[in-house]
């Protein structure tokens, strides 16, 4: 049987989830499966870096934007044309 205060605390949970803005990621590490082959995508206080090959060009790259799409209020985005 579940605690009654773990009611109020799932709720709280969902209204945290939908305000996105509240949150803000400070650092992670996350592989990204992309059509030729996997990339490990890292954010650290703001800066990105991936390991595929145009990022290390461009300091961007379609990996690093599909995070700041999908985190987005949650991170701080990227120095790039906006997309």
């Amino acid at each position: 049987m579940m605690d009654s205060s773990m009611y109020g605390k799932i709720d709280k949970a969902k209204r945290y989830a939908e305000e996105r803005e509240r949150i803000k990621f400070h650092s992670f590490e996350a592989l990204i499966e992309g059509n030729n082959s996997d990339k490990t995508v890292r954010y650290n206080d703001g800066k990105w870096d991936c390991d595929c090959h145009y990022f290390s060009n461009y300091g961007v790259c379609a990996h690093t934007m599909a995070f700041e799409i999908l985190l987005e209020k949650m991170v701080v985005p990227g120095e790039h044309p906006e997309f």
